[in-house]
């Protein structure tokens, strides 16, 4: 794969991977000059370039060629971090995301990053707490994603309200965001709210469509408890047909049999 090709595929990453929304080569205590500043900027960009393309060799390549210009860049260990974490190195990637917010507090995208791998490691207090700062900084391009990820972690924490106020903020940044509505139609079932919980589930499913985005088994579990309850035949049998097709051993699968084991009874 050519360098030229490499650097074209640099985009936004996943949900939880929002690393080239913008390069940022703001540095700590030591000034470069300006060949050193390009150069440096060059070995960031072709590190996100290799590691967009999974190319995990040439991604510290570049990161180390970086490093020898200036060890007290955030971005760079920020980028450093992602790279453990892909590897499976999980407690040097929190330490490289550590000495990224040290250096620069206000790395929003290492914070959004580093919120990331807490909640995969179910830290959500931690989690939160650093996606607090991160939605609260206005200057930071990820923050729809950011506002979404914010939305989560204070439901595994069961602050309802703040999740949905934080889901409605991400939809108000970006209205394709269908994780954003499907989460505020379950929050809406779970409240018996039935319209609103249709609502969001509609626009849930315009985004998929649109996008040709797969549901999810809690996404089908939730589309035959809504239209369920509207008495939508057809797009209920739709939903139980994906759910026993394609996820029989998922729990959604098992609750969606429970459900039809207590309306038999009845």
């Amino acid at each position: 794969m050519t360098i030229h090709k490499l650097l074209s595929r640099i985009a936004m990453l996943s949900t939880a991977v929002l690393l080239s929304t913008c390069i940022t080569t703001t540095t700590g205590g030591f000034l470069v000059d300006a060949s050193d500043e390009q150069a440096l900027e060059d070995y960031i960009r072709l590190a996100i370039a290799y590691f967009d393309a999974n190319e995990l060799g040439g991604a510290r390549s570049h990161i180390n060629n970086a490093l020898a210009i200036d060890d007290r860049n955030s971005e760079i260990y920020s980028i450093l971090a992602l790279i453990f974490q892909r590897e499976g190195d999980l407690v040097l990637a929190e330490e490289n995301f550590q000495r990224s917010i040290r250096l620069d507090r206000n790395n929003a995208r290492a914070r959004n990053n580093y919120a990331a791998l807490l909640f995969d490691l179910e830290r959500y207090q931690d989690a939160y707490d650093q996606l607090e700062r991160v939605v609260a900084n206005t200057g930071y391009g990820g923050r729809a994603i950011a506002f979404e990820n914010f939305g989560r972690s204070a439901l595994r924490l069961e602050r309802e309200e703040e999740a949905e106020n934080a889901f409605r903020r991400a939809l108000q940044f970006n209205r394709n965001l269908y994780v954003s509505e499907l989460e505020l139609a379950l929050i809406k079932l779970n409240q018996q709210d039935w319209n609103a919980a249709r609502a969001n589930y509609r626009s849930y499913l315009n985004i998929v469509e649109l996008n040709s985005v797969p549901h999810t088994p809690k996404a089908l579990l939730a589309g035959i408890q809504i239209e369920g309850h509207f008495q939508n035949q057809k797009l209920v049998d739709d939903f139980v047909l994906i759910l026993t097709t394609l996820y029989q051993t998922s729990p959604e699968y098992q609750t969606y049999q429970t459900y039809q084991r207590l309306f038999n009874a009845n």
